[in-house]
């Protein structure tokens, strides 16, 4: 095999492109740029200074990675984007490198990333996400691995979204959402389990019903939310390990957590 390119495309010699990749019309590849072998970029993509590509990816029509990012902190230090193996980006994407020396705007592997999805500087995205059309993910966000996003959603900085979550579309997000949650409404509420999520990812029924319990229990209508919280915190080391994952992660708040609404 070898890196097919086609010869409207602008592609840096520096540039480190591994074999398979093939490169349609009209694309610019910069300087220091590493795109991993059999990765696909479409026609007017733009993969600017500082990104890194894995294997089997597929990049769809005039998205631009790594870009400048679109915050007043940034000086022009140099700063990353990084992507995963076997990710799709459907048309339009926009990624933007980090704020801060050295700090990297990341993608996992297995992405499935769909129209006009913006990743503001410094998100952090796990394995295996998937975002509809035109979400917005603002500066700092992060979010967990197997987590699903309906289409329009918006994502306030710094906000943390855990792993197996599904987020609603048309929706902002404005507070942590702990792991395994459903988030609906206006304002955001968790409206229960993603259940359907985490049984195609291999949870036991049995650890979903404890995690549900875990969840009404936290949430009880007779006790007040910080009491429940701090006897959980108690016997934290009583639980299984998907509890304790949750508590952590309530413990690791800085935004305040999405509550239970129903």
């Amino acid at each position: 095999m070898s890196v097919k390119i086609h010869p409207s495309s602008i592609v840096s010699t520096k540039a480190e492109i591994e074999d398979g990749v093939t490169i349609g019309p009209y694309c610019y590849v910069s300087d220091k740029v590493k795109i991993g072998a059999g990765t696909e970029l479409l026609a007017y993509v733009s993969i600017h200074d500082y990104v890194t590509i894995g294997t089997g990816c597929k990049i769809h029509e005039y998205s631009a990675i790594g870009g400048d990012p679109q915050d007043h902190g940034f000086k022009g230090e140099i700063s990353y984007v990084k992507i995963g193996n076997n990710t799709l980006l459907r048309e339009n994407v926009t990624v933007s490198r980090a704020t801060g020396e050295g700090n990297s705007t990341t993608i996992g592997d297995d992405c499935f990333i769909m129209e006009g999805v913006h990743f503001a500087h410094n998100v952090q995205v796990g394995d295996s996400v998937t975002i509809a059309n035109k979400v917005g993910l603002s500066g700092f966000a992060e979010v967990g691995s197997h987590t699903v996003f309906g289409g329009m959603a918006g994502v306030h900085q710094f906000v943390k979204i855990g792993e197996y979550c599904m987020i609603g579309g048309l929706y902002r997000v404005s507070k942590d959402v702990p792991h395994y949650t459903l988030a609906s409404g206006e304002p955001l509420r968790l409206t229960g389990l993603n259940k359907v999520g985490l049984e195609r990812g291999g949870f036991t029924s049995e650890t979903i019903r404890e995690i549900y319990r875990f969840y009404r229990e936290l949430y009880r209508k007779d006790k007040r939310f910080t009491d429940s919280f701090n006897e959980a915190v108690s016997k934290k080391s009583e639980y299984i390990p998907e509890i304790r994952k949750i508590i952590e992660f309530y413990e690791a708040s800085k935004r305040g957590v999405t509550f239970w609404g129903v």
